[in-house]
C-alpha cells in the first residue's frame, strides 16, 4: 500500500517540469519577403472589400465606356478624325475612387482592427511588410485595370467604326499606361493610409488630392493667378489621366508617358515617408 502524496510533493512536480527544455516540432526560420507576400495575398483576397471595390471599378469602366460608345453610335455622332479610345476616360476616372478606397483599406483596416500588431509581430521588418503590401496590391490592380481598359477599348473601336484607327503607342498608353497610373494612384493611397493610420481620414485626403487642384483652378479669376491656375490644371490627376488618352484640358503639361513619372515621384515620397514613420512608431 502506497502512502498519499504530501502537499510538498505536489508542488515539486510542476517546478521540475519547468526546467525541461521544450522543442517545437515545427521548423523555425526567419520570415522572408516571399512569406510576407504570401501572407498579404491571403489577406487581400479573403476580405470582401477587395471584391466590392474592384468589382464596382470594373462595372463602372465597362458601363460608362461601352455605354458612351453605344449612345454616340445610336445618335450618329460625327467622330471622323477622332480616336475612340478617349471615351474610356470617364469610366477610369470614376473607377479610380474605388482603387483609392482599396489602397487605403489595405493597411487602414489592419489599424482599425488591431491586426497590424499581429502582422508586425510575425514580420518585425516594417519595410518588408509595406513592400509586400505594395507588391501584392500593385500587381492585382494593374492586371485588373489593364485588362478591363483593353476590353473597353476593343469594344469602343468595334462599336464606333467611323473613328480613326489608333496607333500602337495610343493603344499602349490607354491600356498599359492607364493600368500603371491607376495602380500607382492606389499605391499613393496605401502610403497615405500608412501615414495617417485612419481609413476615413486617408480616403478623404486622397479624394482632396484628386479633386481639389481642379476645383481651386476653376475659381481663380484674377489675371495674377493665371500661371498658378494653369499649373494646377496641368498637374491635376484628372488632367494627367486624360493625357494618357491623348486629350488634355489645356493642350500643354505632361503628355505621353510623362504622367507616369509624376505619379512615380509621388508614390516614392509617400511610401518613403510611410516607412520612415513606421520605423519610428511602435505600430
Amino acid at each position: 500500500m502506497t502512502s498519499p502524496a504530501t502537499p510538498q510533493d505536489r508542488r515539486q512536480a510542476p517546478e521540475a517540469g519547468l526546467l525541461s527544455f521544450y522543442e517545437s516540432p515545427i521548423p523555425i526560420r526567419p520570415a522572408t519577403l516571399g512569406d510576407a507576400i504570401a501572407s498579404e495575398w491571403t489577406k487581400l483576397r479573403s476580405v470582401r472589400a477587395t471584391v466590392w471595390t474592384l468589382g464596382v471599378m470594373v462595372t463602372l469602366m465597362l458601363t460608362l465606356g461601352v455605354g458612351t460608345a453605344l449612345l454616340l453610335a445610336a445618335n450618329d455622332a460625327n467622330l471622323a478624325g477622332e480616336p475612340a479610345l478617349a471615351l474610356g476616360f470617364f469610366g477610369v476616372l470614376l473607377g479610380s475612387i474605388c482603387v483609392i478606397t482599396l489602397g487605403v483599406l489595405t493597411i487602414g483596416s489592419e489599424y482599425s482592427t488591431g491586426m497590424i500588431r499581429t502582422t508586425l509581430t510575425a514580420c518585425p521588418s516594417r519595410a518588408r511588410v509595406l513592400a509586400a503590401k505594395a507588391i501584392v496590391f500593385f500587381s492585382l490592380t494593374f492586371v485588373i485595370t489593364t485588362v478591363t481598359a483593353a476590353v473597353v477599348a476593343v469594344l469602343q473601336t468595334l462599336i464606333l467604326s467611323g473613328t480613326v484607327a489608333a496607333s500602337a503607342s495610343a493603344w499602349a498608353l490607354s491600356t498599359v499606361g492607364v493600368g500603371l497610373y491607376i495602380a500607382g494612384l492606389g499605391l499613393l493611397s496605401l502610403g497615405i493610409g500608412a501615414i495617417v493610420r485612419h481609413s476615413a481620414g486617408a480616403i478623404t485626403i486622397m479624394i482632396g488630392v484628386v479633386l481639389l487642384p481642379l476645383v481651386l483652378a476653376l475659381f481663380m479669376f484674377a489675371d495674377a493667378l493665371r500661371g498658378l491656375q494653369r499649373f494646377l490644371i496641368e498637374y491635376s490627376i484628372p488632367n494627367q489621366l486624360s493625357a494618357l488618352y491623348g486629350t488634355t484640358m489645356t493642350g500643354s503639361g505632361p503628355s505621353a508617358w510623362e504622367p507616369l513619372l509624376v505619379m512615380l515621384g509621388l508614390v516614392a515620397v509617400a511610401l518613403g515617408g510611410a516607412v520612415a514613420l513606421l520605423n519610428r512608431r511602435d505600430v
